[in-house]
């Protein structure tokens, strides 16, 4: 029941975060990203106050091995830079520029976001799921060849 209750909370927290801070708004994040026309520079605000409690978590991390609800913590990610990263990476950051939209503020968008939005969630979540059977047959293809 604490899991649950600490899940909500975070997440209308993280939602709440996204609104207000214009991650939602994809002008606003196509804004940022075109730095070389009208760029608005206000979301590197966003992006550094997110970074300082996840340094923060991390560190806590180091001296903790369980959660608060008792379940174990995940390892710190791999600091290793291969091709799933960065393809992961430009995929990401296609999505990102074209739509102006990345998975949690488009999820936190979907009740206002429009047709658009809408497509880009059912979008997002095809390639999630079909992601996996392409890196199979990719992985295969590499291992035969």
């Amino acid at each position: 029941m604490l899991r649950h209750v600490i899940a909500l909370f975070a997440g209308g927290l993280f939602g709440a975060g996204l609104f207000i801070s214009g991650m939602t708004d994809t002008t606003k994040v196509q804004g940022w990203l075109d730095v070389f026309g009208a760029w608005d520079p206000t979301l590197a605000f966003v992006m550094g106050g997110a970074m300082l409690p996840m340094a923060i978590a991390w560190l806590i991390r180091e001296r903790r091995q369980t959660a608060l609800t008792g379940a174990p913590l995940p390892p710190k990610p791999s600091t290793r830079i291969d091709a799933n990263l960065v393809i992961g990476s430009v995929m990401f950051g296609m999505g990102w520029g074209l739509a102006g939209l990345c998975p949690g503020p488009s999820i936190a968008s979907l009740s206002y976001g429009g047709t658009g939005t809408q497509i880009f969630v059912g979008a997002m979540v095809a390639g999630m799921v079909l992601t996996p059977a392409i890196r199979a047959r990719l992985d295969r293809a590499a291992a035969t060849a």
